[in-house]
């Protein structure tokens, strides 16, 4: 169980630089506006092969938080409120996963409407997230 779980941590982790940096790329590609050039498509490269790196990573941690959670029990039971506001988490979290690959179709179309500040806080969602997954698995307030 104890491989399990280290896996577990170590693609979550993953999972996350990339949900960190993907929304980086946007940041540059709408400071960059809709001028098409070989820095645009550089980035435009960059992001596409991020999100499909990420979206496996964040299958690969789905699918080992589930062994751990349907097959060790960890998580179930009395007293385990903080794991079903965690689960509420990652449904949050692979709901922002799939509207960054909203917002990299809307860059590759052209079809941009934010600008480089809203994507500043944008960016910053999944450190929230994170926050709150790693407070409620330590702590366990409820």
């Amino acid at each position: 169980m104890l491989w399990i779980k280290a896996l577990h941590i170590v693609f979550v982790m993953s999972w996350f630089a990339g949900l960190f940096y993907l929304p980086r790329i946007f940041v540059n590609l709408a400071e960059d506006g809709s001028a098409a050039g070989p820095v645009t498509e550089r980035l435009l490269k960059m992001a596409r092969k991020l999100y499909r790196f990420t979206s496996w990573l964040g299958v690969v941690a789905i699918v080992l938080g589930l062994i751990l959670f349907l097959y060790y029990g960890i998580g179930r039971g009395e007293g385990n409120g903080w794991m079903h506001a965690k689960l509420g988490l990652v449904v949050l979290i692979i709901g922002y996963q799939h509207a960054c690959g909203s917002l990299l179709k809307k860059f590759e179309q052209g079809k941009n409407q934010r600008g480089h500040v809203w994507y500043r806080y944008f960016n910053e969602i999944p450190v929230l997230l994170l926050l709150a997954v790693v407070c409620l698995v330590v702590v366990k307030p409820f």
